[in-house]
């Protein structure tokens, strides 16, 4: 299976012809001419976590195909059917089988409504957790997409559960709300919360891709 780490949120994963989307926001260069989409994840409702507009030009290519996501984002749009999952669920696309975790958008401030979320783990390789710090129990992480920045991130936080989930590797995601300096170093934090379980980390920008 090979990831492509596009701009912000959004990851591609590529198997044996199928390719899975997950959280297509607005902070992400329009996602044009993809071929062999067999399914849309979108861990929450946030607008730099999908786009009606990300949604309908990934459909212009594949119609019909599944958009899993919580109950949130279902009732926040009357365009898109959504297939809606809750944490425990599992569901398969293509040549992907995905397992959900967490439940909760994690804190911004107590002044703001907290929304629903859902971590996803994709062929028992790939888990991205979205806004989120929902540790899978019970699994053993291959590759961990682990939040870099953002309104609800505190370094320390996220450092702590990088060291709580034990990833073989990791890499970061949602990461345009930092300029490069900050990227750098908050890249540097994880990787140390990374190697302190002989983990390995890779710095990946967008366009750049991971065999898993």
């Amino acid at each position: 299976m090979r990831l492509t780490k596009h701009e912000h949120a959004t990851l591609r994963l590529d198997e044996s012809g199928d390719t899975l989307i997950i959280d297509p926001g607005t902070f992400t260069t329009p996602l044009d001419a993809l071929t062999g989409v067999v399914g849309v994840v979108l861990t929450h409702e946030h607008p730099d976590h999908w786009t009606p507009e990300q949604l309908d030009r990934i459909l212009r290519d594949a119609p019909g195909i599944p958009i899993f996501a919580p109950a949130g984002v279902a009732a926040a749009t009357d365009d898109h059917e959504i297939t809606v999952v809750s944490p425990g669920d599992a569901v398969t696309a293509g040549r992907f089988t995905m397992r959900f975790f967490g439940g909760d958008h994690a804190v911004i401030h107590s002044s703001l409504p907290r929304v629903q979320n859902v971590g996803v783990l994709v062929n028992d390789q790939l888990y991205y957790p979205g806004d989120s710090y929902a540790v899978p129990e019970g699994v053993e992480v291959d590759t961990l997409a682990a939040p870099l920045g953002a309104p609800w991130l505190k370094i320390g936080e996220a450092m702590d559960f990088v060291l709580a989930v034990r990833p073989r590797r990791a890499f970061g995601v949602h990461d345009m709300t930092l300029s490069v300096i900050g990227r750098n170093m908050h890249r540097q934090r994880l990787q140390w919360a990374t190697q302190q379980h002989g983990g390995e980390f890779f710095e990946l920008d967008p366009g750049d891709t991971l065999d898993l």
